[in-house]
């Protein structure tokens, strides 16, 4: 049988009814397990072996870095409690120009029965982050400042000094000169400085469904 080739708009679509399943199931499996990477882990090989039932996509594998390369989106799941996740660090760019790829957040509140031996995970939140909101929130907006009041290449320059930006000065040079010739997009994500970055989700998750961008699914 042949299948449809999975869109974005699709994604999105059965990520909401996905969820909605999930919220109301109940795993054994999960039961006792309070490691955010193995619950993360579950819901995504779930949310695949959901979406290939219905669908033909390109898997994600390790060289590609994220969950559908073929979409450019990745996979995140997070406890409400404290919405954060780690990713690859590539480049000190995507602090200011994004991620490179669209991120898919399933934000769940996770919760034990002991009398089934089963765990429950209610799905709080499911949201979308376009590519082109997934710089970091504070450093896209300074940037963006100090070129609407007429800053120059130095201004830059110092502003990615002061904010420890991990960027040597040959390339905070170039990036400020790409700056003033293409602003970049606000952001909408926290993005902390790491061996990997770390990514918080409490903005876009109060942002889903106001700005263009990020998208409330559920």
């Amino acid at each position: 049988m042949n299948k449809t080739k999975l869109t974005i708009v699709q994604l999105c679509q059965e990520a909401a009814t996905f969820a909605q399943i999930e919220s109301a199931h109940s795993e054994s499996t999960l039961y006792g397990v309070n490691n955010g990477k193995a619950i993360g882990t579950y819901i995504e090989q779930k949310l695949r072996a959901y979406l290939e039932a219905r669908y033909s996509f390109e898997s994600g594998n390790a060289a590609a870095g994220i969950d559908f390369p073929s979409l450019q989106v990745d996979i995140k799941a997070t406890d409400i409690r404290q919405p954060q996740s780690s990713c690859p660090f590539k480049s000190a760019r995507q602090k200011i120009y994004g991620l490179g790829y669209s991120v898919l957040i399933f934000v769940y509140e996770k919760t034990d029965h002991p009398t089934t031996a089963t765990a429950h995970l209610n799905f709080m939140h499911t949201v979308f982050v376009d590519r082109s909101r997934t710089a970091d929130y504070t450093m896209t907006r300074l940037i963006r400042q100090h070129l609407d009041a007429g800053c120059n290449a130095e201004d830059l320059i110092g502003l990615m000094r002061d904010k420890n930006l991990p960027v040597d000065d040959i390339e905070a040079s170039t990036i400020a000169e790409e700056l003033l010739r293409s602003p970049c997009e606000q952001g909408y994500l926290t993005i902390s400085n790491a061996l990997q970055w770390r990514l918080q989700y409490s903005r876009v998750i109060e942002q889903a469904g106001k700005i263009d961008g990020i998208l409330k699914l559920r």
